[in-house]
């Protein structure tokens, strides 16, 4: 459960908790002006701000059709079914189930564009915000998350759990942003355990920084610890061994009911460690599902990607509420491109940057909402005017600047390179229909 903050005194919570209550009596007409100020600012702060970030990756690029924009009974929306969810109006694909009875916490840009349709440049744009630029490196938006909301936490702040050929990085911003790389969480994490005593332990440790310290500073300046971190590194790693931190990536702990709601999957087990993980502070958790790179039997594969996503993504929201968490935390779901209208001799999809979808809850994002809309009638064909199909189109960065904003990050803030090159946080614009 959330623990509230008793530094003001019960009394005070108490004249907040009457003064929102009050000022939505009869529209408070009998509060003055500078009561009615406070109550607003008391109901304000009353909300809890998003803290932290769940990216839930699907590697390849999801079908837009089989997933969140089904388009049943037209020519591009193959035999796709489409279900209802839990607001009228809006409808998912066949096998999300558990996830359309979510759809109060859950909206769905439809419109997301993009000009990068490979899948290692486009992984670099959606996860960084920005297209591929051969002279420097973007960090991800955990990378940003990390830098500008610091915390002490004895684990690392950055975790991507079964993380793919583009991991999410610190860029320009460092590699100590760089996301801690772990695979099953029902297994073991490596190399944090040691088999020797507490006191034998710390006796190796300084004795190791002593040896690299005076090897590597030979010849050198005086000050190069400041420039390699070296010990800086060596103590965080022993914080972080010691700490009971660690045991939030231990997933077999967990009542096996609440393992079963995630699905028996690699992903699902994925997914239960990342709420562990945001429930002890860390600011970012990417979860990856392969799979979703469909040029061939399309539908099929499609459908048994769903099969692990839905489940596993319904009982992080639903876990995340059940824990207090899900104002607190943005859950992002996407991949770096959709797929084609137009199914391929193979029966297959394509890549498709020019109008695909994403998920989001949480974290203050409105929920039952749908952004944007893509036509059942396009032209494939017509290569110049592609998203001409596209209704309020919504680019990656706009995606980056709304999951920002609703961290309380300064999106619109310039922060300097290694080598003084000033860059912009985020170059998009929130999307307005997701702001609650």
């Amino acid at each position: 459960m959330m623990q509230h903050n008793h530094s003001c005194g019960t009394a005070a919570h108490f004249s907040r908790r009457t003064l929102v209550q009050a000022a939505g009596l009869a529209g408070a007409t009998w509060l003055t002006p500078l009561s009615q100020a406070l109550a607003q600012q008391a109901d304000t702060k009353s909300k809890p701000q998003a803290k932290s970030v769940i990216v839930l990756w699907l590697q390849g690029g999801p079908s837009q059709f089989e997933t969140f924009d089904p388009k049943p009974g037209t020519k591009i929306g193959g035999d796709t079914v489409a279900i209802k969810t839990s607001v009228p109006g809006i409808e998912l694909a066949q096998g999300f189930e558990p996830l359309a009875e979510l759809m109060d916490d859950v909206s769905i840009v439809r419109s997301v564009v993009s000009k990068e349709g490979d899948h290692e440049r486009a992984t670099y744009n959606v996860k960084t915000g920005f297209r591929p630029d051969p002279t420097l490196v973007h960090p991800a938006l955990g990378a940003v998350v990390c830098h500008q909301l610091p915390d002490d936490l004895e684990i690392p702040r950055h975790v991507s759990i079964y993380p793919n050929n583009w991991p999410a990085r610190g860029g320009y911003l460092g590699d100590q942003f760089d996301a801690f790389k772990i695979n099953d969480p029902s297994g073991r994490i490596p190399d944090v355990r040691t088999g020797v005593k507490d006191d034998r332990l710390k006796r190796r440790l300084d004795d190791l920084v002593n040896v690299v310290e005076s090897e590597f500073s030979r010849g050198r300046v005086k000050d190069i610890d400041s420039k390699t971190l070296h010990k800086t590194s060596i103590l965080n790693a022993r914080r972080m061994m010691s700490s009971e931190q660690l045991d939030a990536f231990d997933i077999n702990k967990a009542p096996e009911s609440l393992l079963a709601k995630y699905g028996d999957t690699r992903f699902g087990r994925g997914c239960l460690a990342a709420v562990q993980l945001i429930e002890v502070g860390v600011r970012c958790v990417e979860v990856t599902l392969n799979g979703w790179d469909t040029h061939a039997n399309n539908h099929e594969l499609q459908r048994g990607q769903v099969d692990i996503l839905a489940p596993a993504f319904a009982a992080l929201v639903a876990d995340l509420k059940e824990r207090d968490l899900l104002d607190q935390t943005v859950v992002l779901c996407g991949g770096e491109f959709g797929r084609t209208p137009r199914i391929n001799p193979l029966g297959g999809r394509d890549h498709w940057p020019h109008g695909f979808s994403v998920a989001m809850a949480g974290g203050g994002i409105r929920g039952g909402q749908i952004v944007g809309e893509t036509d059942t009638d396009i032209d494939f064909d017509d290569r110049e005017n592609r998203t001409k199909h596209v209704a309020d189109p919504k680019n990656v960065e706009d995606v980056h600047a709304t999951v920002l904003h609703t961290l309380g990050v300064n999106f619109q803030q310039e922060l300097n390179t290694p080598v003084g090159r000033p860059m912009i946080v985020s170059k998009g614009t929130p999307i307005k229909q997701l702001l609650g």
